[in-house]
């Protein structure tokens, strides 16, 4: 059952944030998370298995069902009797938090230190980022591409609803145009679910070498390519049936996502798929927007705008497009249609 916790537990949990992601890390590393998820695994056992003294470990697992991730039965007074289970999915999430690869590892190479304990003066305008810390739109070469690396870590949740949508959206598809779609990781997984699909990122020309890399070793190099130019200066390429926008309208005011959709619209071949994939707000989204949403208080050019999945169906529907709908999975995916006899 689902328990909320009151403002001040919640501060608790927050003002011990270091400490929770040390117990997180070590139940990773040990393999204590894979004993756990399976369940209910008695605390007896599992000091026996990992080597730990008993009444530690009871401790430690207090620390771990205090941030709601495991559930404890303790049927008796024998403390090693007590049995435990983690909740479903909860070794992938610590992984992906605190594993190498985690998007919070990724996020904290970010100077946010720079608003740490000053955030009253960034609020007044006080205190900010410097284009060299971070520009928004970037401003050259080099933060473009370090940005766009950034983007492709945290790509999995859309990848996955992509692959498990994958026969309902591309096999009557020619041409994808990705737009500012990164290095083309997604662009790449997509053409491993559509062998007759051809998938081209639009970006700026900046991103180019990334993109050729990621080709290299997609095992796509004839069907993975790359088109330079900017979405917010230019109407996009025609000749498309299909046309993406992941992770790209958020970062916008409300008068330019609907610009860049009346440009999709307008490119668009009649009877082509659009695709919008973002973290559309609910309270778990905004949680893991955490990051963002602090580091950006010192950005006044970038939005970072998580809304809610009604402003993209309805946006859609003002501009024209049919047949919209919301695909299911780790992130939904928005879907629309041109009409075939559209302009």
């Amino acid at each position: 059952m689902s328990v909320t916790l009151s403002p001040r537990a919640l501060m608790s949990l927050l003002a011990n944030g270091p400490k929770a992601m040390d117990v997180l890390e070590t139940a990773l590393a040990v393999g204590l998370l894979d004993a756990l998820e399976p369940g209910p695994a008695p605390l007896g056992e599992l000091a026996e298995r990992f080597g730990f003294l008993p009444l530690r470990l009871y401790k430690f697992l207090d620390c771990l069902e205090s941030l709601g991730l495991v559930t404890r039965d303790e049927a008796g007074d024998e403390i090693t009797a007590a049995s435990y289970r983690a909740v479903a999915g909860l070794r992938d999430a610590v992984a992906a938090v605190v594993g190498p690869d985690s998007v919070e590892r990724d996020r904290d190479r970010y100077p946010w230190r720079r608003l740490h304990g000053r955030l009253a003066q960034s609020l007044r305008g006080e205190v900010g980022m410097t284009d060299d810390d971070f520009a928004w739109p970037p401003r050259d070469d080099e933060q473009t591409a370090s940005f766009e690396r950034s983007m492709a870590v945290g790509l999995g949740p859309v990848l996955e609803t992509l692959h498990r949508h994958a026969q309902r959206l591309w096999p009557q598809r020619r041409r994808l145009l990705d737009v500012g779609g990164g290095d083309g990781t997604l662009a790449a997984r997509v053409l491993d679910d559509a062998p007759g699909l051809r998938a081209d990122v639009y970006n700026l020309p900046a991103v180019a070498p990334l993109v050729r890399a990621t080709r290299a070793r997609s095992g796509h190099p004839d069907r993975l390519g790359f088109v330079g130019g900017d979405f917010l200066a230019e109407p996009l390429p025609r000749g498309y049936d299909a046309m993406a926008f992941v992770r790209v309208l958020h970062d916008w005011p409300n008068d330019v996502a609907r610009r860049l959709v009346e440009k999709a619209y307008a490119a668009l071949d009649p009877g082509g798929l659009l695709v919008i994939g973002e973290e559309f707000r609910t309270p778990d989204r905004l949680a893991m927007q955490f990051f963002w949403s602090y580091f950006l208080i010192g950005v006044d050019s970038c939005v970072s705008r998580l809304r809610e999945v009604e402003f993209y169906t309805g946006l859609l529907k003002e501009t024209g497009f049919t047949e919209v709908a919301v695909l299911p999975g780790g992130w939904e995916l928005v879907t629309a249609y041109k009409p075939a006899t559209g302009g």
